[in-house]
């Protein structure tokens, strides 16, 4: 990686550190109106129709962050791509860095979160996501070391594992929607009284870790393959 790269890393990372903060912040005034009492399950005091919309439109606004400064930060689609994982790891790192200084929250990794709210609440123990930006940072840099593209069977490890992940993150939630019979009035499910209702004394049963780590094995299995491949055209190029 030329020098001019590191510093566009370096760059990336102050940005994202500080955005970790503008978010924490955020989270900061959210829980005192919404969770005077202390953040957990059940959400007893869920959000609103209205303040929902807008804070899925925030979150929305977040990754639009990311992804400009993605783009203004490299020249192609390889970079581009590595650039907004390393920025979206490091952001959300630090988004728990943030949280732990100023609320003293989470308490422990095993500690479970909202972490996103589109399509709808993801949640998860805090180490989960933490590990997954970990491995997003690992990607973006074998992408931003090698001059090689990744070719479709590397996509397709990486496409799996970041599914096996989503679907860990997505599928409590997930099942409250399926098995409440609310699959049909999904886009009307904030101002529906009764899955509000439901949502606000649910508390998540567990977390499926194994495929968590089948996704992660799934995922690094393709960035080694694409670091190795990289490495044998490097080897083979000095003889």
């Amino acid at each position: 990686m030329p020098a001019r790269g590191h510093r566009q890393l370096a760059a990336g990372a102050v940005f994202a550190v500080s955005m970790g903060y503008l978010e924490s912040a955020v989270v900061f005034y959210l829980r005192r109106l919404y969770c005077p009492d202390g953040f957990g399950f059940p959400l007893r005091n869920f959000m609103d129709p209205h303040a929902l919309a807008i804070e899925g439109l925030r979150e929305m606004s977040t990754l639009v962050m990311l992804l400009a400064v993605a783009y203004l930060s490299a020249v192609s689609w390889k970079d581009r791509f590595a650039f907004f994982l390393f920025t979206f790891a490091v952001w959300d790192i630090f988004y728990y860095v943030w949280l732990k200084v100023l609320l003293g929250w989470p308490g422990s990794f095993q500690t479970f979160d909202v972490l996103f709210l589109i399509p709808w609440p993801w949640v998860g123990p805090v180490l989960a996501p933490v590990t997954a930006s970990f491995t997003m940072i690992l990607l973006a840099l074998a992408l931003l070391k090698s001059k090689d593209n990744p070719r479709p069977p590397e996509w397709a490890l990486w496409i799996a594992g970041s599914f096996a992940i989503l679907v860990t993150f997505l599928g409590d939630f997930g099942r409250l929607i399926v098995e409440g019979g609310h699959l049909p009035g999904f886009f009307q499910l904030a101002a529906d009284p009764r899955f509000r209702e439901i949502s606000s004394n649910h508390v998540p049963g567990g977390y499926d870790w194994l495929l968590f780590i089948a996704g992660e094995a799934v995922i690094l299995a393709g960035v080694f393959r694409f670091y190795r491949r990289g490495r044998g055209k490097t080897d083979r190029s000095r003889k």
